[in-house]
């Protein structure tokens, strides 16, 4: 996955463009997959709630946490020897831009499946309007991705129906891994590892790919993909997963539900704040994030 990210980002999808409108399916493809086949077995909506939204704290607390502790981003730096002739903004402005864009949709989406779900449930015509502003997020990314290329003279290559049909086939497999896991587990109704913790558990799975994406290119000190790989990736659980499962059976909330979405906005307002101010993500807010998550983990696991 990490081999075709890099090759589409040379090939027309770059910085938060490429983790806001690529990346979130890669690595989200399993949450997709989870709603799919809990709505299509009648399974219980409350583990596909939990599932989404283990998923989106996790990466917006620990996994952009961890990389910030880990390898700190260091101040921007203002570009030498550039001449003030070119009043156009810099690259560095246009992701700080697009990211701040895409931290506030998380604010809408969490605030609109708050808003829907305050009578305890999720219905078909709830789930209809989640999905809807997913589609309507979406569109606008291609359109931009197809306007900065068109303005740059560049095109998306040949290579982009081939790097489809590869993310096609480890779709699949994703599927077929997936079903057997749910069915293995369904089977099991004693202990910590069972069906009545398949949210969580499903929810932990399915984040390792997002792990794997945010050490990596927190490590290759990329920290606009880290960040747009993670709060992209909150955009296929709230409101897509969610809004899929709802649009086939009503939904019921989880008791974990309103810490779950205060943590997301209060994370989130957080990010909007450094992002904003700092272009960044100072290491003690690493650690803040990272103690938010273990909250998180004591009210839903350990109460």
């Amino acid at each position: 996955m990490i081999w075709r990210l890099e090759a589409m980002s040379d090939g027309g999808f770059e910085g938060t463009v490429l983790g806001t409108l690529i990346m979130p399916y890669c690595s989200g493809i399993g949450n997709l997959i989870f709603a799919f086949l809990l709505a299509h077995k009648g399974g219980p909506g409350e583990d596909v709630m939990t599932n989404a939204l283990v998923n989106n704290v996790t990466n917006l607390t620990l996994l952009i946490g961890l990389p910030a502790i880990l390898w700190p981003a260091k101040p921007a730096a203002a570009p030498k020897g550039k001449s003030k002739k070119d009043g156009g903004p810099s690259a560095d402005q246009l992701h700080r831009l697009s990211l701040l864009l895409t931290l506030t949709a998380v604010l809408f989406f969490t605030g609109a499946v708050y808003a829907l779900g305050r009578d305890g449930s999720l219905n078909f015509n709830d789930g209809l309007v989640l999905v809807g502003l997913f589609l309507f997020w979406q569109c606008f990314h291609v359109f931009e991705v197809l306007k900065t290329n068109a303005r740059q003279g560049k095109s998306l290559g040949w290579k982009l129906p081939l790097n489809l049909a590869l993310l096609g086939g480890g779709a699949y497999a994703s599927y077929v891994s997936i079903d057997w896991l749910m069915t293995w587990l369904a089977r099991s109704h004693s202990g910590f590892i069972s069906a009545k913790n398949l949210g969580w558990l499903s929810g932990w799975l399915m984040v390792l790919p997002n792990a794997m994406l945010a050490l990596y290119y927190g490590w290759r000190r990329k920290p606009e993909v880290v960040y747009t790989s993670q709060v992209g990736d909150g955009h296929i659980c709230l409101p897509l997963c969610v809004g899929i499962f709802a649009a086939h059976h009503t939904l019921k909330l989880p008791g974990v539900f309103l810490t779950g979405v205060y943590i997301i906005g209060a994370a989130t307002a957080i990010h909007l704040v450094f992002v904003g101010v700092l272009g960044r993500l100072p290491r003690i807010v690493g650690f803040a994030l990272v103690a938010a998550y273990g909250f998180f983990l004591k009210q839903g696991v350990l109460r």
